[in-house]
């Protein structure tokens, strides 16, 4: 049996979900393990590997406009660099965000070391992806369709754990932390998908959720300017421990 096609609803014709995402974003860490007939399994491993980037279309005239507004008239503080100064570092961090933004798709189509890419499984629409990432919709899109506004980091494979006695099933288990919710809306499009597959996700709210190291954050989203007052997303305060479970 072929894999389930991946979900390409845009949710363009109704109103866009607003995004309960506060300021700092909490990231939380996640166990989702996957078991089934074995065939099936190997087909979910499969299509869900994949680069773990989300192929932005980036603005980067207003990136790079962003950058020297913020290094000229600093939120707080009076500015510590001249206007032409400002305006050199703004240019050099745009080639730098373009730079890193090429690499990243260059990946696209052959990088398959993360284990559960959502874009893989879950794909963001062209026509959200020219919105750019902080744009609202896009925001939106994200919230509505897989409950966190960022792409998983620190995705990565861990040794099964299913009883050697059960013939001729198998199973996938992997680690992932999250921005600032779970991802319950995927998870329960990914379970009317799959329906051979049991798919478990284990939030571990008891733990401290620091923010994970920016090693593994995607190429582009490493070069994003932080959001001016008023753009991208919304929610100033740090919600609680996330229970939206399905």
């Amino acid at each position: 049996m072929a894999p389930p096609r991946a979900s390409t609803a845009t949710g363009l014709d109704s109103p866009a979900a607003t995004p309960l995402a506060p300021a700092d974003t909490d990231w939380l860490r996640h166990t989702l393990v996957v078991t089934g007939p074995s065939e099936a399994v190997a087909r979910f491993a499969a299509a869900a590997a994949g680069a773990g980037v989300i192929p932005w279309v980036l603005d980067l005239d207003r990136m790079e406009e962003d950058w020297f507004l913020n290094l000229a008239a600093p939120p707080e503080g009076e500015r510590a660099i001249s206007l032409a100064g400002a305006r050199i570092l703004a240019r050099r961090l745009r080639d730098a965000a373009h730079a890193n933004h090429q690499r990243a798709l260059a990946r696209l189509d052959t990088d398959r070391r993360c284990p559960f890419d959502l874009q893989r499984l879950l794909p963001v629409p062209p026509a959200i992806l020219r919105l750019g990432p902080e744009d609202p919709v896009s925001q939106g899109w994200l919230w509505a369709h897989w409950g966190t506004t960022r792409a998983l980091r620190h995705v990565r494979a861990l040794p099964a754990a299913l009883d050697g006695r059960r013939k001729r099933m198998a199973e996938l288990r992997v680690e992932f932390w999250s921005a600032d919710w779970s991802p319950w809306p995927a998870l329960r499009r990914l379970r009317r998908d799959w329906p051979d597959l049991t798919l478990d996700l284990r939030p571990h709210y008891d733990e401290k959720n620091d923010a994970p190291g920016e090693a593994e954050a995607s190429e582009p989203e490493r070069a994003m300017p932080r959001n001016r007052k008023g753009r991208g997303r919304t929610g100033t305060g740090r919600p609680a421990a996330d229970r939206r479970a399905p």
